[in-house]
């Protein structure tokens, strides 16, 4: 299948990215008994991988997660590893970024370095990582990688150390780091990848921002309204500026499609009504919320937060104009999706929605 040429919107900027967030641990990104049965399969991420690339998306992304959430559907216990899952996808699509998700506080940036490069390899240019600060405790703690007294500060420190070793060891022939948390020793990581590839971060802090400004290529953000995300989206490019660089901002977004609106209205509702509270409170607990106040949260409001982003739903028709309104009205260059059931949803998108966009972007940016 032709995949359509990028577009370029008014200016000569890029067009809009549009993605897949893989459902590579099993439940999705709906933490509900009423959602469709997401397995966390290769074979059920390859078929993703492997549609989203001949309906012309733009990237695929895998998470890292090392632990579930447990409660009635044991949310995320099984998962997929991000490095080697999306280096197999990378031989089963020819078109589509590979973004794979590391942290840096299991990863030693020169292993990281070497298997990103390598992924760069074998995806003819199209790897790009996505680095995570680790911020779980009971993800690391598992593995005597958790140190209770780094804070939240500490830890972006060594997020952007181990980057800018990273980044050194892919063009450098030797690299010595003796710093608060990194430490090389004539590192090396030969070949050097011929494109470096991208970097993604998704901190939501202000120091996440920072790091992205800093080092990435993308940024995921998110915010409670469209004008928080424009705000974010402005902020962390200023940022960026000011640091004599350039980066893209995405954000994530669930689609529920239905035949006409009403059925789509109706399918989402049903999806929420078996929000898995227990799963959802230990979620917000591990983010540092105090646990009462976890399950009052999730309780009070179990249909919404059994989605875990924002949600548009309809038919093809209102789903691709609500979305031309949040990329259009945000300055976001791209949306990372999420769907309920990706096998049957995906086609409908790529088919019915996805032409669309491309056409009222290049409207609205002619």
């Amino acid at each position: 299948m032709r995949r359509e040429a990028p577009l370029e919107k008014a200016g000569g900027g890029p067009s809009t990215e549009y993605g897949v967030f893989l459902p590579v641990g099993n439940g999705g990104w709906i933490v509900s008994s009423t959602a469709p049965p997401l397995e966390a399969s290769y074979a059920e991420n390859r078929r993703i991988a492997v549609l989203a690339d001949q309906l012309g998306l733009d990237f695929i992304m895998s998470m890292g997660k090392w632990r579930g959430y447990g409660g009635s559907t044991d949310h995320w216990g099984r998962t997929l590893e991000s490095l080697t899952l999306m280096a197999a996808l990378a031989e089963a699509t020819t078109r589509v970024q590979v973004w794979a998700t590391v942290h840096a506080n299991i990863h030693n940036p020169l292993v990281a370095a070497k298997m990103v490069a390598t992924l760069q390899d074998v995806s003819g240019g199209r790897a790009g990582m996505n680095l995570v600060a680790g911020a779980y405790a009971d993800e690391f703690a598992q593995m005597g990688l958790w140190d209770p007294d780094l804070d939240h500060a500490a830890r972006y420190r060594w997020a952007g150390e181990w980057l800018t070793a990273v980044e050194r060891l892919w063009t450098e022939d030797s690299v010595t780091v003796d710093g608060e948390f990194v430490q090389l020793h004539d590192g090396q990581c030969r070949p050097h990848p011929a494109v470096r590839p991208t970097l993604i971060n998704a901190g939501r802090s202000a120091e996440g921002l920072a790091l992205a400004a800093g080092h990435c290529d993308g940024a995921f953000i998110t915010a409670d309204d469209l004008t928080g995300l424009a705000r974010t989206s402005t902020e962390v490019k200023a940022l960026a500026a000011a640091h004599g660089r350039t980066i893209k901002t995405y954000s994530m977004l669930t689609v529920v499609l239905g035949d006409n609106d009403a059925q789509a209205s109706a399918r989402r509702a049903a999806y929420g009504q078996g929000a898995d509270v227990a799963a959802l409170a230990a979620m917000k607990v591990s983010w540092g919320i105090p646990a009462e106040q976890a399950l009052s949260m999730t309780t009070e409001h179990a249909g919404d937060a059994a989605y875990q982003t924002a949600v548009v739903d309809g038919s093809p028709a209102s789903v691709e104009r609500q979305i031309t309104e949040l990329v259009i009205g945000s300055g976001i260059d791209g949306l990372m999706l999420i769907f309920p059931d990706y096998v049957r949803d995906l086609p409908v998108f790529g088919r019915h929605v996805l032409p669309g966009l491309r056409a009222r972007e290049r409207a609205a940016w002619a």
